[in-house]
């Protein structure tokens, strides 16, 4: 018998792909060689039960588990990192196996434009504003004839340098892009020798970016934002271990233009970046990776945004990303093994002199890509973008920055400074190792409250009313475990200790909480909130509070010296304050003194797109802060163990 077969993968909406597979190999490896974007956030443990896949044909061997029913493996289901391969198969991946890929989401505008408004003037009066370096500019160039036969290139930058005369008093170089002088005989002649140039203006020169006939004019019933119409656009990229959020933006007037999120590719090697980092060691690992950020999620999204903005993607003159130290490794393809060895050296911190298309962006040729420098080995260039945003380097008074991504990652300090450091909190916050967990887009409950007698509960869907729930993100995360230990449905240590309808146990003696059955849900089964995805979130809150009381104890501070906190992540439409001070997530301080910003790593890299000031700032910050590395403190682990509890097992710090 041969032990060479061959899976076919098959989706709603998607071709067939097929993999040769060995005897023994899992589905699970199969889907990752075939580049089959299957959901794996615990990278193929068997603890997160997404992976779920039904066998069509064929034969994989593969032991029932909790997270596939009786009924359900008797209909072929399985978890693909269980199953192995043992005769030719077609196998179905549901659409749930491609959350993180297929729900690329473009905003309306609306409420996330409008906080950018806000956020626009914020910087306008701190003079981060006017400066991004782009200028649009049309000059009208003599016509050559027999008695001037000057160059098209050199009549272009004698014509420039004509124009800018005494105003520039400091000599500067004149440069044309390869770009524009590919496309400059044939513009001056269709715009009867009148040019519209993109001008870059750099350390001592000016470079042509980009060349148009003109002077530009709108032609009749046409949009002034139609394609090919001189714009000079920017990105503002949040790389996240979980989701992708980017937004488009005019670099003239600092006006979004588009704005989208989509998840991470990267999301089936693992939710956490431990598990990709051992990936990227794996032959082909760092390449697989990097393709499945840049390739199957921003250049797809980054297309999608030129579209509703209305622009060509070679009128995107610059790009920034923030992300965490491991994200922006695995971007741009640098091999993030160190990150995880003692003593934990990044390759870079600062990006220095990068153009977008060598990260595989499809922009202008010659397009800078500016990274928001990292700080440590588990703090980058989210947090110093973060840290901008939110203002917290120039507070008088003592403040805390809280960033729940997939990571917690945390900032204390004011004008005077500044010490960062991240905890293991793990991926819960963004739905990972949460067996009912999501990010925060259509169909994720983001708030929920319980009644106390009926423990029915009442929850809110992102989408509206009539969409129905499909999981939980992770505002809504902390608000129904928070509801369950108001009402006493579970105790301190997260068991459920009282029964009724939405109460269940399962086979293997595990309980969980129904927030909806299986006829109310997008996925026609019961959204469950386990006892196990609650131990997940106990560990996830400890570590944010012990990271707090670590942080706080190495400067000789208590809780009530913090005068702010800002709580920053793209969790949901905000968090309720009250129930994460319930559960022992955040110190107990008066609500006014906290502050939910949504994704200040978006917004500082908004900041730095448009501003060259704001950028510069950013570097500056990261240069002055601390890192204070947790996990060689003395006593966090003190700290952590005691944290592990709801609240905590010194209850004073919450009476």
């Amino acid at each position: 018998m041969s032990n060479e077969y061959t899976i076919v993968f098959r989706a709603e909406g998607y071709e067939d792909r097929s993999v040769a597979v060995s005897s023994g190999e899992t589905i699970l490896e199969a889907a990752k060689r075939a580049n089959v974007p299957l959901d794996a956030p615990c990278s193929g443990n068997g603890t997160c039960g997404k992976c779920r896949v039904k066998a069509l044909s064929g034969e994989a061997e593969s032991e029932q588990s909790r997270h596939v029913s009786g009924e359900d493996y008797a209909q072929g289901y399985r978890l693909a990192c269980a199953a192995r391969v043992r005769s030719d198969m077609v196998v179905f991946v549901p659409p749930s196996g491609f959350a993180y890929q297929s729900r690329i989401k473009i905003s309306e505008g609306e409420r996330e434009e409008a906080g950018f408004s806000a956020f626009r003037e914020e910087l306008r009066e701190g003079g981060f504003t006017g400066d991004s370096g782009i200028e649009i500019l049309t000059l009208t160039l003599p016509r050559p004839d027999t008695g001037d036969p000057m160059a098209d290139r050199e009549r272009l930058l004698f014509a420039l340098e004509t124009r800018r005369g005494e105003a520039v008093p400091e000599p500067r170089a004149l440069a044309l892009s390869l770009h524009a002088q590919r496309k400059l005989p044939t513009v001056l002649r269709e715009g009867n020798f009148s040019v519209t140039c993109v001008i870059r203006h750099d350390a001592g020169e000016d470079r042509i970016l980009n060349v148009f006939p003109g002077p530009q004019t709108p032609a009749e019933g046409r949009h002034p934002q139609a394609a090919g119409w001189p714009r000079a656009a920017g990105l503002a990229i949040d790389i996240g271990t979980t989701s992708v959020s980017i937004l488009l933006l005019d670099l003239l007037t600092g006006e979004p233009l588009a704005m989208g999120s989509a998840g991470n590719g990267q999301i089936r090697y693992g939710a956490d970046v431990i598990n990709r980092i051992i990936e990227s060691g794996r032959p082909g690992g760092l390449e697989r990776l990097r393709r499945a950020v840049v390739d199957e999620c921003l250049v797809p999204l980054i297309r999608a945004l030129c579209r509703k903005g209305g622009i060509d993607s070679e009128q995107i003159y610059r790009a920034v990303v923030a992300a965490n130290t491991t994200m922006t490794h695995l971007f741009l393809g640098v091999n993030p093994a160190n990150l995880r060895l003692e003593p934990y050296v990044p390759a870079f911190f600062e990006g220095g002199s990068i153009r977008g298309v060598d990260a595989g962006l499809e922009l202008h040729p010659e397009a800078e890509l500016i990274l928001a420098p990292n700080i440590g080995s588990y703090v980058g260039g989210d947090i110093t973008a973060g840290t901008f945003s939110s203002g917290v380097y120039k507070k008088e008074t003592l403040s805390l920055l809280i960033d729940l991504g997939t990571n917690g990652e945390l900032v204390l300090g004011n004008a005077d400074f500044l010490m960062s450091c991240a905890c293991s909190a793990g991926p819960a916050f963004e739905g990972g190792d949460i067996s009912c967990g999501m990010r925060a887009t259509d169909g994720a409950v983001e708030a929920c409250v319980v009644d106390e007698d009926t423990m029915e509960s009442a929850p809110r869907i992102i989408g509206g009313p009539r969409q129905k729930p499909a999981g939980l993100c992770g505002s809504g995360l902390i608000d129904l475990i928070g509801e369950l230990f108001r009402c006493r449905v579970i105790n301190a240590r997260g068991k459920f200790i009282r029964e009724g309808k939405r109460v269940f146990r399962d086979e293997w003696g595990m309980a969980g909480y129904i927030l909806a059955f299986a006829g109310e849900t997008e996925t026609g089964r019961d959204l469950v909130l386990s006892e196990g995805d609650i131990d997940n979130f106990i560990r996830a809150k400890g570590a944010i509070f012990s990271a707090i009381r670590t942080m706080l104890g190495s400067l000789d501070f208590t809780v009530d010296a913090i005068e702010e906190v800002y709580i920053a992540g793209g969790i949901g439409s905000g968090i309720n304050v009250e129930n994460a001070i319930r559960i022992g997530m955040f110190p107990k301080l008066p609500l006014e003194r906290y502050h939910y910003i949504g994704n200040s790593s978006l917004s500082g890299a908004y900041a730095m797109a448009g501003s060259r000031r704001a950028a510069g700032k950013v570097t500056e910050i990261s240069r002055g802060m601390t890192y204070l590395e947790l996990s060689s403190h003395p006593g966090y682990m003190d700290e952590f163990v005691a944290a592990c509890f709801l609240p905590h097992t010194d209850g004073g710090l919450f009476a």
